[in-house]
Order: C-alpha cells, then sequence, then structure tokens
C-alpha cells in the first residue's frame, strides 16, 4: 500500500491518481463532476485515495483554469464595533453554505483607506468584493472600480455603477425616538451622533429631526462623537455638563450606546429613572448591557445574504433599504417582559 505523502506538504493530483490506478485526468473528471463521466466504482475508488491521503485541491491552480477561486473580499469599517462583527459573521455564515471562504480586511473607519483596500483585495484572486462603506452621498462616486463584482453595503443611498444596500437608517432612526416620545412622554430627545466630515445631516440626523416634528417635540441638545464606546462615554459628559440634563437620549450605534450607558452610571445618574437611553443597530450585546438597551435593530442575516446574492447580479446599479424593528428591553424605561 502506499505510503502517504510527507504531512508538511500538500498531496498532489498525480499521487492520488497512483494511488487510485487512475490517470490525473480521472482525478479531476470526478472532483469536478465532469466534463467526461467517471463508472461509479472507479470514481470511488479516487474518493477513497482522496480521503486515505487527505488530499486538498490546489484553489489557486483551479481558479487559472476555471475562473474562479470560490474566496469573496470583505471591507469592513472595524472588527471590534459589534454591528459589523455581526455583520461579519452573518456575511461568513452565509458564504460558507454557497462553498465560498472570504477574505475580511479592515478599513479603520478611514475612507482613503477603504479605496486602498478596494484597489488591493482583488489582487489576491477574489471572485468578489463586498464593501460596508464609510463613505456619504458626496463621497459615492468617487468608488474605484476593482475590476470584478462589487457590492457597497452600510449605504443609505445609491452608489454609481454598483449594487448597493443597506439599512433605511431614516426609518430606524425615527422608530426609535418616536418610542421615546409616544411611549414614555418625553418632551424632548437629545441627540448623540457620529463625527462625520459630510456637510449635510446624515439619515439618522434627519430620522431623528423627522420625529421630533411628528411629535410635536422640543429640539434636544446634539452632541457628535466618535462612533465607538469611547465617543458614547465623552458624549455622556458632554451631556451631563448642559445646564438642563436631558431626560431622553438617542446615540446613533448601539457602541456609542453602551459608552453613554457606562458613563451615566459613572456619574451615578440613573437609567432610565434619570435619563432614558435607545440606541441603534440592535446588536445582541445591548441584552447584556446594564440595563439592557433598546435599540433599532438593522436585520444582519437578511443583508448579508442579501449581499452575497448582488454579487451575482448583471454588471449595472441598483439599491435596496431594509427596514429595521425595534427590540425593546429596558433603557427606555419599558419593564422587561
Amino acid at each position: 500500500m502506499p505510503t502517504p505523502p510527507d504531512p508538511v506538504r500538500r498531496a498532489t493530483a498525480a499521487e492520488v491518481a497512483r494511488l487510485a490506478g487512475v490517470s490525473p485526468a480521472v482525478v479531476s473528471y470526478v472532483l469536478n463532476e465532469g466534463p467526461r463521466p467517471v463508472a461509479p466504482a472507479t470514481a470511488e475508488r479516487v474518493r477513497d485515495a482522496v480521503r486515505q491521503l487527505d488530499y486538498r485541491p490546489n484553489r489557486a491552480a483551479r481558479a487559472l483554469r476555471v475562473g474562479s477561486t470560490g474566496m469573496v473580499g470583505l471591507i469592513l469599517p472595524s472588527v471590534s464595533n459589534p454591528f459589523f462583527a455581526a455583520f461579519s459573521e452573518a456575511f461568513q455564515a452565509a458564504a460558507h453554505q454557497q462553498g465560498l471562504a472570504v477574505i475580511a480586511a479592515s478599513s479603520d473607519a478611514v475612507l482613503a483607506q477603504e479605496q486602498e483596500l478596494v484597489e488591493s483585495l482583488p489582487r489576491h484572486g477574489i471572485d468578489g468584493l463586498v464593501v460596508a462603506t464609510v463613505m456619504h452621498l458626496a463621497d459615492s462616486p468617487a468608488l474605484s472600480d476593482p475590476g470584478l463584482p462589487t457590492v457597497v453595503v452600510n449605504a443609505p443611498f445609491p452608489v454609481p455603477g454598483v449594487h448597493a444596500l443597506g439599512p433605511d437608517t431614516r426609518q430606524g432612526a425615527r422608530l426609535a425616538v418616536e418610542h421615546l416620545l409616544t411611549v414614555h412622554g418625553h418632551r424632548s430627545v437629545a441627540l448623540v451622533s457620529g463625527e462625520t466630515a459630510a456637510e449635510r445631516p446624515t439619515s439618522r440626523e434627519l430620522g431623528w429631526s423627522q420625529a421630533v416634528s411628528a411629535c410635536n417635540a422640543d429640539t434636544g441638545p446634539i452632541v457628535r462623537v466618535p462612533f465607538d464606546r469611547l465617543g458614547g462615554l465623552d458624549a455622556a459628559q458632554q451631556l451631563l455638563a448642559l445646564p438642563e440634563r436631558p431626560t431622553a437620549v438617542f446615540a446613533t450605534s448601539d457602541a456609542q450606546a453602551f459608552g453613554l450607558l457606562h458613563g451615566l452610571w459613572s456619574a451615578g445618574v440613573r437609567v432610565p429613572g434619570d435619563v432614558a437611553v435607545v440606541g441603534f443597530d440592535g446588536t445582541d450585546d445591548g441584552a447584556y448591557a446594564v440595563p439592557p438597551l433598546t435599540s433599532a435593530r438593522q436585520p444582519v442575516a437578511a443583508m448579508a445574504a442579501a449581499a452575497l446574492d448582488a454579487l451575482h447580479l448583471p454588471p449595472g446599479s441598483s439599491h435596496e433599504l431594509f427596514a429595521l424593528d425595534l427590540v425593546v428591553r429596558e433603557s427606555c424605561g419599558c419593564r422587561p417582559a
């Protein structure tokens, strides 16, 4: 019986062929299910040899033959942000179901770095690219063409030349703020918004503003900080330094909300007794906040699956928005179920 090859190197198709008593071409026909038929008994001998030698086809070599590596790229703004961590998990799970591998990279929420990755990742032989963008509407025409199927996610606006999708952030923000105003009777809601270079208000800020107008409420203070926990902590300090402390706050990301909750707790402020808080993202981490965080929830699994499916669309432009629902917990003032 042939001795398996040295475990420090991969077995080859030729070794599989020798063990099975067939030609390398027959090995290829069995593994690729064609183009020529192979007798069932012969095919079984090949599969037995593959298992004995732990043979794994060289994807790069196969790509040269059939034009596909079975790998897709994923660019994320941050791997520490709980929403993008959840999106990454959902995307990789969807890719696995299709037999695809994922190469992920972080742009550190820097647009220039995102653009560099859009240009560099295709050199690693990926078949398609999904970009969780930090672009704003004014930036979208500047997206580099990576020369392969590309889908932009985290996009509440269309992106010229590519298929794009994202949460309906205006609808989600309005849903969260209206809950504070109508269900809990607050007369105003402070806004903790992300720092951006955009000249126009973000869609989350527009949703907050529309909710305030629709409920004839007073416009609350706005604090602009990074979309992370430290930003939320800074926001808590700024809000508590105001002459009149707000009774309710809407944070435009769960990460900000977590920092905000910690900052309020550190200052002895009770949530929701003194200040009610709602977030945006609806991550699972919110269930473990103190108190558990009420938040507008993005449909992560649906968006991840849609992004992967959009890679197979014909070249062109499209834009799809996904509605959010509200995960009601205790930080807003609702009692636990």
